[in-house]
This record gives structure tokens, C-alpha cells and sequence, in this order.
């Protein structure tokens, strides 16, 4: 009996430990947080923005968003910004680190106060992936973090119903086709691709665009396999600019 038990138990325990983890979760993707005293500071920024009004299109992000303002070639995007989006009277609410449940504390915490844009421009769910610093704590599943960025396209329909919303796929990360949150975010993609209704709703993916044909992510484009360099943003400018001229009419 006891030499049949003990390699039952053996076969179990990576089962046991691989369960905890998945459930060792972070934070749950639908529910608002707040970050630290940093992103508060930065997040009233925003508010004090949105409460003087004037702006027509609204970029709503992480630090791929974020990014836009920074003038480093290998990580910003300031030049191209200034070139094609300052003119149309756009507002970068962008930061850093920032995973759906933080974008969504954000917009039910007066971001969206006083501000009328005529156009919201979202990518978000790129943190939500993969795991936390330790590599052992799960951050959200692909359907977890669907759920967030639908929550966060609810929350802009409800309180701007007259916005227009360009919801773009999360951007590829990692170098080779077989990075673990390639599949992730291929999940996550398919899922809030439902979400356009090519009313009020319209989706883009601008994945292929950053890719070779072998599905390759250069250095050129990202040089860190995550953010965009300087002609990164100008694929992605380049991609969206006809998408919100036509929206903006």
C-alpha cells in the first residue's frame, strides 16, 4: 500500500503547484486599481487636461501609448506625433506599466471628466500577459484580459456616447513567431475583435504590419521586442491615418 501511495503523490504534486499558481493571480483584469503615488500624480495630470476640454481624438494606453511623447529614436515616437496627431488636436493618456484593471480606475476616476473627443484610440492588455516579476505568479489569462478591454469599451461608450472608438489589436512582442505571449495575445485579439459593431466600435489589427513574412518581429521596428522604435510609430501613424480621417468626419 504504501510503496503504490507515495508515487501517487509524487504525480500529483506538480499538478498541485501548477494549479496554485494559475491561481496565484495578481490582480483580477475587470477590477479598477490604482498604481502607486507616481501614477496618481500622472493620472491627475490627465484629469486637469480632460476638465479644460478642446481635445478631439484620445490615445488611451500603456507605455506603447505612453511612448508617443518620448523623443528617443529607439523607444518614442514624439517626432511622428507632432507630425500627425498634435494637429488633430490629440491627448495622450498613456502610461506606463498600466494593465486594463489600472486604465479602467483611471477613466471611472475623472479622466473622462469635462473631455468630449470625437475619437478614442485604445490599445491595452500587453501587461495583463505572461507573469509577474517573480515568474511564478500568473497575471491574467487571454479571456481575463479580453474581459478588461471590453469593460474598458463599455465604460467609453457609456460616458462618451458620441465618441467613436478605434480599438487596435495588441501589438506582437518577442522576437520568434514562439514567444509564450505571441499566443496570448493572438487570443486576446480574437476575442475583442467581437467587439466592433462598425458603428460606434471599429477594430484594427496592425500586427501583420510589424512582421516579416516568417512572422519575425525586427529590431528595426522594436528594438526591444516590445516597444516601437521611431519607425515603429510611423508604421503605426502611417496605418491609422486614413482609419481616423474617416472616423473624424
Amino acid at each position: 500500500m504504501t510503496s503504490r501511495a507515495f508515487p501517487f503523490r509524487v504525480v500529483l504534486a506538480p499538478a498541485i503547484l501548477w494549479i496554485a499558481a494559475t491561481l496565484a493571480q495578481a490582480e483580477p483584469a475587470t477590477e479598477p486599481r490604482p498604481r502607486d503615488a507616481g501614477w496618481v500624480k500622472r493620472h491627475e495630470e490627465f484629469v486637469a487636461l480632460a476638465k479644460q476640454g478642446g481635445v478631439e481624438v484620445l490615445f488611451v494606453g500603456d507605455s506603447i501609448t505612453d511612448f508617443w511623447r518620448r523623443e528617443d529614436k529607439k523607444s518614442g515616437g514624439k517626432k511622428i506625433w507632432d507630425q500627425h496627431f498634435a494637429p488633430l488636436k490629440a491627448a495622450n493618456f498613456g502610461i506606463s506599466g498600466d494593465r486594463t484593471q489600472h486604465v479602467l480606475w483611471r477613466l471611472e476616476n475623472g479622466e473622462l471628466e469635462g473631455i468630449s473627443p470625437k475619437v478614442v484610440v485604445l490599445m491595452i492588455g500587453t501587461n495583463n500577459t505572461g507573469f509577474e516579476r517573480d515568474g511564478k505568479t500568473v497575471r491574467n489569462t487571454p479571456a481575463e484580459t479580453a474581459e478588461g478591454v471590453t469593460a474598458i469599451v463599455k465604460k467609453l461608450r457609456t460616458a462618451l456616447p458620441q465618441a467613436k472608438i478605434l480599438l487596435l489589436g495588441i501589438f506582437p512582442r518577442g522576437e520568434k513567431p514562439d514567444h509564450p505571449q505571441r499566443r496570448q495575445i493572438a487570443e486576446i485579439n480574437a476575442v475583442i475583435a467581437k467587439l466592433a459593431d462598425r458603428k460606434t466600435v471599429h477594430y484594427l489589427d496592425l500586427g501583420p504590419r510589424f512582421l516579416t513574412a516568417t512572422g519575425a518581429l525586427p529590431k528595426e521596428f522594436m528594438p526591444d521586442f516590445l516597444h516601437p522604435g521611431e519607425l515603429g510609430y510611423e508604421i503605426w501613424a502611417d496605418a491609422i491615418k486614413a482609419p481616423l480621417a474617416e472616423l473624424l468626419k
